[in-house]
């Protein structure tokens, strides 16, 4: 599945996060625990390369717990300070604060050890979709305007987390070419890529395939079915029989089950389903 989607107000919103970037203490970059690779874009993790940065595995919850725990090893191995959580969980959030915290310990020291008293600012930065307001709204107990939307123009805003530091959301941004099937695909499951532009039969078929491949007991538990060899069509037209989605002359609602099922991963139903392992990085974004 291969996406062109760049927007103008992307390059828009890229020129506008390169110029705020200079004026950040450090960066804060969200993924998705279920695509660690997919919702991690390659020209955001080039321009903030520089910066004291804490790389967030938002949406563990959803995740497998196993696979989240390899992937904090391999991360940790990278000297990448890593943490997993649920954005809009209390421990999350004491999470977060003590890992931006811990990153920018040397330039607190520093202010103190001069006797000044400095608000220090930190850029919130991530893919579509990932969560990025509803961590910020969380951290700081604000209300940010969000949408489930991905690719929804929206000036940068300024948040106080607290007295001495400040944080920054920015809009989501993915790259010019999505050209890699893997990441295509996986961006468009997590919603980072507007279901406008996708094949929702195709990517429902795609979906069930991979989950056949990765956790076919969830699958089937979800869906009440009991044979293991079901792939693609046959599939999905099982799960409508079993749903009740049915048309006009015993046809099967195909639109209601591909809906289904896609928005049904997207809220964890089917299970904790993490999609990519480290041992996956071989492909290229």
């Amino acid at each position: 599945m291969s996406i062109n989607w760049y927007p103008g107000h992307m390059a828009k919103s890229k020129r506008i996060l390169s110029e705020q970037l200079g004026r950040v203490n450090a960066v804060v970059e969200l993924c998705d625990a279920r695509v660690p690779i997919a919702s991690r874009n390659p020209d955001l993790i080039a321009l903030i390369q520089n910066k004291p940065s804490v790389l967030v595995l938002n949406k563990a919850d959803l995740a497998d717990a196993g696979a989240t725990k390899l992937w904090l090893n391999h991360y940790k191995q990278q000297g990448v300070n890593a943490i997993a959580i649920q954005a809009n969980n209390k421990s999350g959030v004491q999470k977060t604060k003590q890992a931006i915290r811990n990153v920018l310990k040397d330039i607190i020291l520093s202010n103190q050890n001069k006797g000044i008293r400095k608000t220090l600012r930190v850029m919130v930065v991530g893919v579509p979709n990932v969560g990025k307001s509803t961590f910020i709204n969380a951290l700081s107990k604000s209300s940010l305007v969000t949408e489930d939307r991905p690719g929804v123009t929206r000036a940068p805003q300024w948040v106080k987390l607290s007295d001495d530091l400040l944080l920054l959301d920015t809009p989501g941004l993915l790259w010019p070419k999505l050209d890699n099937e893997s990441v295509s695909r996986h961006l468009a499951y997590i919603a980072s890529v507007s279901d406008k532009v996708v094949d929702l039969y195709k990517l429902c078929i795609d979906l069930l395939n991979e989950l056949m491949e990765l956790a076919p007991s969830l699958v089937l538990k979800r869906y009440k079915l009991d044979d293991q060899s079901l792939r693609g069509e046959e599939l999905l037209n099982a799960i409508c029989q079993k749903r009740g989605f049915l048309l006009p002359g015993a046809q099967y609602d195909i639109d209601r089950a591909v809906n289904t099922v896609i928005n049904e991963f997207r809220d964890g139903l089917i299970g904790r389903i993490t999609l990519e392992k480290p041992e996956d990085l071989s492909f290229e974004t």
